[in-house]
């Protein structure tokens, strides 16, 4: 049974479990040889004693094991310890597909071809190598951190042979080919379906056919026409939609007929989208009723005396022939009478009953066909209800915390070992991200297996996987571990085999040591242990290579990205001030000549942009200003002030008329828009009235009042 801390395979510390599947379980574990992280995939306990489960196990990483290509996930080991089957494959920090297209709803033209340009070439390579995969989906592509895009779990691939495989054996419903749903033979096209299908859902952000039962869906993939892609997103270029259009062809003969061929047409979409290249073969174009011409009239008359002769040349061959294989013609000739017996019954033929006894055929064909799909898909655990989740769904999410994790928390607190077993102590620093060597010394202070002290004293930051020397007590029948510093990796090891020791492998760049020779030993020379203890040799790679990995200096000010360039290794070239669009990069790097991540010779010049922010645009405002007739005091011949105020506060105009229209024309204005303000005084006039009791006159004055009217305008770019 697999625990957290345990070394299989003399050499694979397990750390922890990042996923499970049908048939296994998925670990993280350190390659202590190697010293590097891989994934190991180990067969469930409950299948491990079935000679059936572990034979599809055996195969599976023999089938995979075959396969070295950059868009597929790589195999490294395969073994058995104890009862525990396990394959150890290439650990790849990323995110599946699937999750790719949930985070970004669909995703655009181009990333979506150059996805399937990546998935088609992993694909034929495994076809290649006669190996097909059967499961083609979204959750079985992963793209990496670096935007590398790989095709795993091979789960249910088979080698094939020169002859058409048949299988049951169908993948994931929502992409499988009608010839899988049928539960019949499946080939190289029934993966040129599949990947089609997962195009379609790159490009919509869904997939063409669903429904409540996995038999609905089968049922739809073999009777239901694709829908266009362009029907939910209609900027879709017609070619990539025809290449979706024959890649889903129901079939096969119909679709592309290799992986090189869709790679082909994926290409040609990226340099001419809108163009008709793609071309859907009919196989039974050239056998379909056509009407005859005169042409062809005279070339039959030309020919009918020549074929008059064949004929009777024929004849003679066939009774020639039937004198030496009479047992053979005969039943020749009796299929031949039975043929054209079967055309004289073409004049009884009754439509209706034809219609009927193929609508019962294929309502029977797919209620057999569903029960096995059905049957199939729960032996292998495809058809499951509850929580559970595919092994490769589980291990992204997984891989980008530990992502995330590691880009948060660069350094992390030592903790406190002393006093603590071995195992214990050993499986808390593997969980802060820290990895333990160990030393052992004889003392009567300390039980034999406890940690005595630790190289880095307890609350110290230090970088994640630092090695941290644990010195653990021992008894007095100890081991003196021999010398092999400075030996070669190979005599060391057998040096500390012959001793008892069981020797673990790590590498590492040293100028001042020669490739393939021990830098160190832990624990040192001439010191105790016990006998089957683990001794940790470190190997030299030789000089370190001299390329650098260009940073990100993007978004940074000049001064600090020459910085940074220079921390690197790199040379900062020529730098020149542009405009860019982004406001935010304004005095700030907005262009690098090499790509961030790429790998370049020591002091390579990379040549910087810095924006100087994005390119003023200019204005003009040419018009005759028309008077203020909105407001109703306004009345013709009244002085009025007009002030024409930009947007961002600048005065064009202000001048006092009492003549409309008043026209004006002025350039250069960096306002896209702006106000006319009028303003002009309403003055009443003096009334006079008698108060008719008295006789008084009362005089009232005029009044004088302010109007203002504003009106927006918008000026012409320039």
């Amino acid at each position: 049974m697999i625990k957290i801390g345990m070394i299989i395979g003399d050499r694979y510390e397990i750390l922890e479990k990042i996923g499970t599947g049908g048939m296994s379980d998925v670990y993280k574990a350190k390659d202590h040889k190697l010293n590097r992280f891989v994934a190991v995939k180990v067969l469930k306990q409950e299948f491990a004693e079935n000679a059936n489960f572990v034979s599809k196990f055996r195969i599976e990483a023999q089938a995979a094991a075959g396969l070295m290509h950059p868009n597929i996930v790589n195999v490294y080991d395969v073994g058995e310890e104890g009862g525990i089957h396990y394959i150890v494959m290439e650990l790849v920090e990323g995110i599946t597909l699937k999750k790719y297209i949930e985070k970004k709803a669909r995703l655009s033209v181009k990333e979506a071809i150059s996805i399937a340009i990546q998935v088609s070439m992993g694909i034929e390579a495994a076809h290649n190598n006669h190996i097909i995969h059967r499961d083609i989906k979204p959750q079985n592509i992963i793209i990496s951190k670096e935007g590398k895009v790989k095709v795993t779990d091979f789960g249910i691939a088979k080698a094939a042979t020169s002859n058409t495989i048949t299988s049951n054996v169908m993948g994931s419903v929502h992409y499988t080919s009608p010839e899988q749903a049928r539960g019949g033979y499946s080939d190289e096209k029934s993966d040129i379906y599949s990947l089609g299908i997962t195009m379609f859902e790159m490009l919509t952000g869904r997939v063409p056919f669903n429904g409540e039962t996995t038999v609905a869906i089968a049922i739809k993939h073999i009777q239901e026409e694709l829908p266009s892609p362009r029907d939910y997103v209609p900027e879709i270029p017609y070619s990539v939609e025809q290449i979706v259009f024959k890649c889903c062809q129901k079939s096969p003969d119909r679709r592309y007929q290799s992986m090189g061929e869709l790679i082909i047409d994926l290409k040609q979409s990226l340099m001419n989208p809108d163009e008709d290249f793609v071309k859907v073969v009919d196989p039974d174009e050239e056998a379909s009723t056509r009407m005859i011409t005169d042409k062809d009239m005279a070339q039959i008359k030309k020919q009918s005396d020549r074929r008059d002769s064949m004929d009777e040349a024929m004849r003679l061959n066939r009774n020639a022939e039937y004198s030496r294989e009479e047992y053979y013609e005969e039943d020749d000739d009796e299929e031949e009478d039975a043929y054209y017996e079967e055309e004289d019954d073409d004049d009884d033929y009754d439509p209706k009953m034809e219609k009927i006894t193929t609508a019962l055929a294929i309502v029977a064909a797919l209620l057999i066909g569903g029960i096995i799909i059905f049957l199939v898909g729960r032996a292998f655990g495809m058809f499951q209800f509850g929580d559970e989740t595919t092994n490769q769904e589980q291990v992204p999410t997984k891989l980008e915390q530990q992502t995330e994790q590691t880009e948060q928390t660069e350094q992390v607190a030592m903790i406190a070992v002393e006093g603590k077993t071995l195992d214990d102590a050993k499986k808390a620093l593997i969980e802060i991200g820290l990895t333990p060597e160990i030393q052992y010394e004889v003392t009567d202070a300390y039980e034999e297996g406890i940690v005595m002290k630790a190289s880095v004293a307890e609350g110290e930051m230090v970088s994640l996987n630092t090695n941290v020397i644990l010195t653990v007590a021992e008894g007095s029948d100890g081991v003196v571990v021999p010398t092999v510093t400075g030996k070669s990796k190979s005599e060391a090891t057998a040096l500390l085999e012959k001793a008892g020791f069981v020797v673990n492998v790590t590498e590492s760049y040293d100028s001042a040591v020669q490739n393939g020779y021990v830098i160190s030993q832990s624990p040192e020379a001439e010191t105790t242990a016990p006998a089957g203890s683990s001794i940790t040799i470190r190997v030299s790679q030789g000089a370190e290579d001299t390329k650098v990995r260009v940073p990100n200096v993007v978004g940074l000010a000049e001064e600090d990205a020459i910085v940074s360039l220079t921390e690197s290794g790199l040379t900062a070239g020529s730098i020149t001030q542009v405009h860019h669009e982004d406001a935010t990069l304004t005095d700030k790097v907005c262009y690098q000549s090499y790509s961030v991540g790429s790998y370049v010779e020591k002091g390579t010049l990379i040549d910087l942009k810095v924006s100087v922010g994005p390119e003023e645009v200019t204005y003009s405002y040419a018009e005759s200003i028309a008077a203020p007739t909105e407001a109703p005091e306004y009345r013709n011949g009244m002085p009025v002030t007009v002030t024409v105020t930009t947007a961002d506060g600048t005065q064009l105009l202000n001048t006092q008329t009492s003549s409309f229209p008043v026209s004006v024309n002025y350039k250069g204005i960096k306002s896209p828009s702006g106000t006319i303000t009028f303003k002009f005084v309403v003055t009443t006039e003096a009334t006079t009235t008698t108060n008719p009791e008295t006789g008084e006159v009362i005089i009232t004055e005029g009044t004088s009042t302010e109007k203002t009217v504003e009106r927006a305008i918008t000026f012409v770019a320039e």
